[in-house]
Order: structure tokens, then C-alpha cells, then sequence
């Protein structure tokens, strides 16, 4: 039966992640497995992994194989170059000490390496972080110029707006003011033409009763003298008939020259009367 070191995929999708596990490499990748000897995750940058040195040692000197992604991660972690000075020792090419002194030269060279790769990405990560904040920084100014000239150009159109509707309005008030002026002048002269027309009217309605009342006055001066004369007959009458009642009554001279009696007058005087009647 062969093992074989793999990766165990966990996680979920976009976010896998993976355990280091001893199998039977007949068992599916994500089945059974022998023993977990550490984790690894490459979505940080740096990968971090997680590594049982001992036991992946161990399992390598027992003759498990390795693929290809779990031969990278031994030898990033230094199990395979302490597997070969092993191999050295137990030839006897050198002794324990040696080989020690020599995985440890390598262990600080390798961890150079990491932290100058740790260091690098850093340093590039911030670098990257100013120039995309310097490009922001750029972006923001020019829409802070757009919108400073954008707020200006509404402000040129808005002040001029308000002077257009200034002068607009400025002429409205003109055009109404000549307006109220012209109808003030309209009503003054109807009501001066109507004052006049009434002037007038009473004019002529005082001049008509004028002229009837003379009228009037001339007609019953004019009445008058008739009345007056008419009067005047019976008067005359009245007067002839005193002068005759006068004449009856004073004593007449015959033809002797002698008066008439008193009885005869009064006779006479009545028999006249009586045919006037």
C-alpha cells in the first residue's frame, strides 16, 4: 500500500483552504485519512502554513511520498533539506553536529528570504496603498474642480436669472405704473366730462323751470288785465244803474220848472227796475 502526503480540501467555495494529511492514495482526497500533520491556507500573502516538523519527517524517513504542492511546502519549511543531512550522517559524510550547524546556516538564510519577501510585499503593499490613495487624492480634486466650476457657472446663471427677473420686474412695475397713470387719467377726464355733462344738465334743467315760471308768470299777468277787465262791466252796470237809481232819485223840473212828489219818483224808480228785470 502506498501513502502519500496531500492536501485535504476544507472550506467553501472561493474560501477553500486545506489540511496536510497522511492517506492511502487509493482513499478520494477529501476521505479518510492516516494522520494531520498541518494546515494551509493560501489565500494570506504570505501562505501561512501551519507544519509538524517531527512528524512530516517522520513519515518522509518511512517512505511516504509527497505530491507536488506538499513537496513545496516540506521544502519551504526545511524537511527536506533535513532529511538529506540525515542521509549524510547516516552515510558518514559528516557527523550530527555538522549536520545541525549546516540546517541552521539554512533556516536563517531561509528566514531572510521570508522576511524580505514579507517585507517586500509590504512595502509594496504600501506603496500601492499610496499610489491608489494619490490617484483617489487626484480624483478628488479634479471632481472637486468640476464641481466648484459646476457651482459657479449655477451661481453666474442664477445671479443673471435674478437680474433678468430684476429688470423684468422692474419694467412690470414701469408698464403698470404707466398703465394705472393712463386709467387714472382715463377715469379723471371721464369723470371731469361727466362732471361737466351734469354741469350742463343742471344748466339746462335750471334754465327750463326759468322759462316756465316766466311763462307761467307772464301767463297770469296776462290773466289779470282780463280778469280785471272783465269785472269791469258789471261795475260799468252797477254804475249805470246807480247813476239811473240817482237820476230817479233826484228831483226832475217839469216843463214848469216844478219837482215831481217824492211818491212818484219812488214809483217810477220801482216800475224801471221791474222791467230791467
Amino acid at each position: 500500500m502506498a501513502v502519500k502526503i496531500r492536501l485535504a480540501r476544507k472550506g467553501r467555495k472561493k474560501l477553500a483552504y486545506y489540511h496536510i494529511v497522511v492517506a492511502d492514495s487509493r482513499s478520494p482526497r477529501d476521505g479518510k485519512y492516516i494522520e494531520k500533520i498541518g494546515k494551509y491556507n493560501p489565500l494570506t500573502d504570505p501562505a501561512t502554513i501551519e507544519l509538524d516538523f517531527d512528524k512530516a519527517l517522520g513519515w518522509l524517513q518511512n517512505g511516504a511520498l509527497p505530491t507536488e504542492t506538499c513537496r513545496a511546502i516540506l521544502s519551504y519549511k526545511g524537511v527536506l533539506i533535513k532529511k538529506h543531512l540525515l542521509e549524510g550522517v547516516r552515510k558518514g559524510a559528516f557527523d550530527d553536529a555538522e549536520a545541525t550547524k549546516r540546517f541552521e546556516e539554512w533556516m536563517k538564510q531561509n528566514e531572510a528570504k521570508i522576511e524580505a519577501k514579507r517585507s517586500g510585499l509590504e512595502k509594496s503593499r504600501d506603496d500601492k496603498l499610496v499610489e491608489m490613495l494619490a490617484a483617489e487624492k487626484k480624483i478628488s480634486e479634479a471632481r472637486a474642480a468640476r464641481l466648484t466650476k459646476k457651482q459657479a457657472d449655477l451661481a453666474a446663471r442664477a445671479e443673471a436669472a435674478s437680474k433678468q427677473e430684476t429688470t423684468d420686474a422692474a419694467a412690470e412695475a414701469i408698464t403698470e405704473t404707466e398703465t394705472t397713470d393712463t386709467a387714472a387719467e382715463t377715469i379723471t377726464e371721464m369723470k371731469t366730462t361727466d362732471a361737466e355733462d351734469e354741469a350742463a344738465t343742471e344748466v339746462e334743467t335750471t334754465d327750463t323751470p326759468s322759462e316756465d315760471v316766466e311763462e307761467t308768470t307772464d301767463t297770469p299777468a296776462e290773466a289779470e288785465p282780463e280778469a280785471q277787465e272783465k269785472p269791469a262791466e258789471p261795475e260799468a252796470e252797477v254804475t249805470d244803474v246807480q247813476d239811473e237809481t240817482d237820476t230817479a232819485d233826484a228831483p226832475t223840473d217839469d216843463d214848469t220848472g216844478n219837482e215831481r212828489p217824492a211818491d212818484e219818483k219812488s214809483s217810477e224808480t220801482t216800475a224801471d227796475e221791474k222791467s230791467r228785470e
